[in-house]
Parts: C-alpha cells; structure tokens; sequence
C-alpha cells in the first residue's frame, strides 16, 4: 500500500503519528501541486515550493524513512538552481537576440518592478512595455526597432515558463520516483 494511504488510514484509525505522517503528507503535496502552478503564475515562487516540499519530506519524516535519498534531494536542488538561473537570463537573452540594447533590458527590469504594484497583468505587461518605451525614449530606436526588441523579451519570457515547468516536472518526477519506486 502506497505510503500515502497507510498514513491516511492509520489517520483515520486515530493514531497521532498517523496525524503526523498525513499531516506532512498533506502538506508536502498541496507545496508540489502549488509550486507547480506557479510556473505558470508568476506570483507564485514555483520551484521554491517545490524544493521546499521535498525538503520538509525530507527532513520531517526522518532521512530514513522518508524513502528520499540524499542525492536525490541535491538533484532536486540543482534543478531549482537552474531554475532560477533560467529565469534570470531568459527575458533578457530574448531581447538581446532579437537586437535589444542595454535600455531595453534595463526597461524590463524597471517595467517588471512597476508592474509589480499592478497584480499579475502588471507583472506581464509591465516588463513588455518597459522595453518598448526605453529603446523608443533612451535608446532613440525606432518604433519598428523597439518592437523588434519587445517581441524578443516576449519570445524569451515564454521559453524561460517553459524551461521552468520542464524543471519543476522533473523536481516533481524525480521526488515521486525516488521516494515511491527507488528507496
């Protein structure tokens, strides 16, 4: 039976370790399922989430029983690192690409810190709109120059969400895999 269900019948048959381990069940998967959403929401810290979930398995159920190795717990943490360095890089990788200067990219800096006031479609629009008006206003480009620019930081932002939910699947599998199928 599934370590899980153990916990939620043993739960239910009123042991308090058994409210302990569902408890720490309970948690550590809405941290998965959450953290997972928030690759897509940019409001969530999604990999955070995710890595936090695995380390409180980790270290919440006891390194033994936890069924999650050491090792698999420094996969994860790598995963996570390069997930934040994926999400550092990709918008502005996107924009130099497609021809940003160094005003387009300081425009989405201040465009995604301005867009932060303004909820989810301010931390979207926001870094769009920086671009395009530093490389039109400090960069004196042109309009079809700059929107040059903007669809780069477009272009790059969706691969950086794509990236990040690539990693937080494999955080997510390598978690489920070493804890149910190799431990």
């Amino acid at each position: 039976m599934p370590p899980v269900l153990a916990a939620f019948f043993d739960f239910l048959a009123g042991s308090g370790e058994a409210l302990y381990h569902f408890s720490i069940w309970t948690t550590v998967v809405l941290l998965l399922v959450i953290g997972f959403l928030g690759t897509f929401l940019p409001v969530l810290p999604g990999t955070t989430l995710i890595l936090g979930g695995a380390y409180l398995f980790y270290f919440a159920m006891g390194w033994e029983s936890s069924g999650l190795a050491w090792q698999g717990l420094a996969f994860i943490g790598v995963l996570y690192l390069l997930s934040i360095l994926l999400d550092w890089v990709s918008g502005a990788l996107g924009a130099k690409w497609f021809g940003s200067s160094k005003w387009g990219i300081i425009g989405a800096i201040a465009g995604g810190i301005i867009g932060l006031f303004f909820g989810i479609p301010g931390l979207i629009i926001g870094p769009i709109a920086g671009v395009f008006l530093f490389e039109i206003f400090f960069a004196k480009k042109e309009v079809k120059d700059a929107s040059s620019s903007t669809v780069g930081t477009v272009v790059g932002g969706l691969a950086g969400i794509l990236g990040r939910v690539i990693l937080a699947l494999g955080m997510i599998g390598w978690f489920v895999v070493d804890v149910f199928f190799v431990n």
